[in-house]
């Protein structure tokens, strides 16, 4: 049993030392750690030894218990305070009230008076801790995986459609804490070198650093797309580079560490000091990010890192592209990775390395029929209807002039990502629609957890979260609670089950938690529900 700590602060050291001596303390959960004649000298001595309970006299010397009690409650919220006082008066009880007092009890105090006192505040604390516990857990179900709501906010943010006001106004109402000198965003990227979207180290390597950002408060983590997250890192001036450097290191370490069989890439964006820069300091991070299918092999970028003059030279450079040493590998890989948002980037860089080159009516041609068969592998691959591919990409012929080349590129990525996207759309569908089918039959099963559906479906927890929330609009957790309180309510009205009965029925070990999860969710106890006291909205 854990024992609470109690102080006793008294004048009268007869009373002082007869409710030290009179009281078995470990017998009913408590530990007598100290006392002292007044509020003066008890203050430093509660400061150290931070008891649970305060036992004070309302009048004293020095410092009272009122002033005593109300400097303790300050710095130590969670104590509890039982008043004792020889004084019957009302003023004095309306102020211990006030200060949040416990128990008020008048001199002579028995030791049954005491007992009772005592009791009932271990009580209060064991079920201020037990919530305590609750609000932790329920919190980390959620934090495991993303809540949708957290994720539209961040695309708001991101895409400068919020006031600096509506930021703060929306962080306030999710808990998020935006408040520094600056700010910087960094994204990242991490998948199979297979390009597996389901499975494979990726996956692990990513739930392992979405743990490990959780423990950084100045770390904030989100989802920009299926497969990349970004990090909003918030500091001052001087730190902010250190925990840039920081970020890149911790994600650069997690992907070395699974022994190069990972594609993985990470951008850094531009710093800023205000919340409003936060969308400009995102398109350069998301800029940056995009260079990563020009150089597959470069892992981390930054805006200063790519200026135009460290990859473009002079054209005498240029002229030098061999066309036979040309990489195709690049749009292919693009159409596996790419964005559409990445389109105008890629296109822009891509045709800047060979700019001069495609007035050469061979090169032009070799680079026209090389971006068309890279383009349709890519697709294969992702399994698109050949019929459709055929059917679907622009044509281009030997009359294509080298102006039209950008164009062409850019069209026909553009069409090649909406199609791969289309074809992922159905897939994923395909696996929500296995996923919740899974749950509704499992959601009252106590063990069921994001990990063990998608296990049960074979692809990565991970990827499932995305989906998941993408499709039903949302999270795992929210979802299968969902479908929890719906059943509870059903019972709780239509049945003569006790609470106990039903959390086990739905699905929770611990009917106490399943009381405060209903409570959260529905705004009432289980038994005000069941009473009628809350109606149906």
């Amino acid at each position: 049993m854990d024992l609470f700590k109690v102080f006793i602060c008294e004048d009268e050291s007869i009373v002082r030392e007869g409710l030290r001596d009179m009281i078995p303390w470990e017998k009913y959960g408590f530990e007598f750690v100290g006392d002292a004649p007044d509020g003066e000298m008890a203050l430093p001595m509660i400061r150290k030894l931070k008891p649970d309970v305060l036992i004070t006299d309302i009048t004293m010397p020095f410092m009272d218990g009122l002033s005593l009690s109300k400097t303790v409650t300050k710095e130590l919220p969670n104590i509890k305070i039982i008043v004792i006082s020889g004084y019957s008066d009302f003023e004095y009880a309306r102020k211990a009230i006030e200060i949040g007092v416990e128990q008020y009890l008048l001199k002579p105090v028995t030791k049954t008076d005491m007992i009772a006192a005592l009791e009932g505040t271990r009580k209060k604390i064991i079920e201020e801790n037990e919530q305590k516990d609750y609000v932790k857990l329920y919190e980390q179900e959620f934090k495991k995986f993303e809540r949708l709501s957290h994720r539209v906010f961040f695309e708001k943010l991101v895409e400068g459609s919020l006031s600096v006001q509506e930021i703060y106004e929306e962080a306030d109402k999710l808990h998020l804490n935006l408040s520094a000198d600056s700010y910087n965003i960094v994204i990242f990227s991490i998948r199979d070198l297979d390009q597996s979207t389901y499975s494979g180290d990726a996956s692990g390597v990513t739930e392992n650093l979405l743990n490990e950002f959780l423990q950084y408060p100045d770390y904030i983590l989100f989802r920009c797309n299926l497969f990349s997250y970004a990090v909003l890192i918030k500091g001052d001036e001087e730190s902010l580079k250190r925990m840039e450097d920081k970020c890149v290191k911790i994600i650069t370490r997690a992907c070395e560490e699974a022994g190069g069989r990972l594609d993985w890439h990470v951008a850094v964006g531009v710093a800023t000091n205000r919340l409003s820069g936060l969308s400009s300091c995102y398109q350069d991070a998301n800029r940056a990010f995009a260079y990563r299918h020009i150089f597959p092999m470069q892992h981390i970028f930054t805006s200063e890192q790519l200026k135009p003059e460290q990859y473009v030279s002079d054209d005498s450079e240029i002229n030098k592209i061999d066309a036979g040493k040309f990489d195709p590998m690049i749009i292919r890989y693009f159409v596996q990775t790419g964005t559409i948002n990445e389109v105008g980037t890629f296109t822009e860089e891509y045709m800047q390395s060979i700019e001069n080159s495609v007035h050469s009516l061979l090169f032009r041609y070799y680079l026209l029929v090389s971006i068309r068969v890279n383009v349709e592998l890519a697709l294969k691959e992702a399994d698109v209807d050949s019929e459709q591919i055929l059917d679907s990409l622009p044509t281009f012929d030997m009359n294509t002039k080298a102006e039209e080349v950008k164009g062409y590129l850019n069209d026909i990525l553009q069409v090649a990502i909406q199609m791969r996207d289309a074809e992922a759309q159905k897939k994923g569908n395909d696996i929500i629609d296995n996923a919740v089918k899974y749950i509704n039959e499992h959601y009252a099963d106590e063990d069921i957890s994001l990990d063990s559906v998608a296990e049960e479906i074979n692809i990565s927890a991970n990827y499932l979260s995305a989906l998941f929330s993408n499709k039903v609009g949302l999270s795992f957790v929210e979802y299968i609670t969902k479908k929890r309180m719906a059943r509870a309510k059903i019972l709780l009205r239509n049945t003569s089950k006790r609470s106990g009965e039903i959390a086990n029925e739905i699905g929770y070990k611990d009917p106490r938690y399943f009381s405060f999860v209903f409570k959260k969710n529905q705004g009432c106890t289980p038994s005000q529900y069941r009473n009628g006291e809350i109606e149906e909205s």
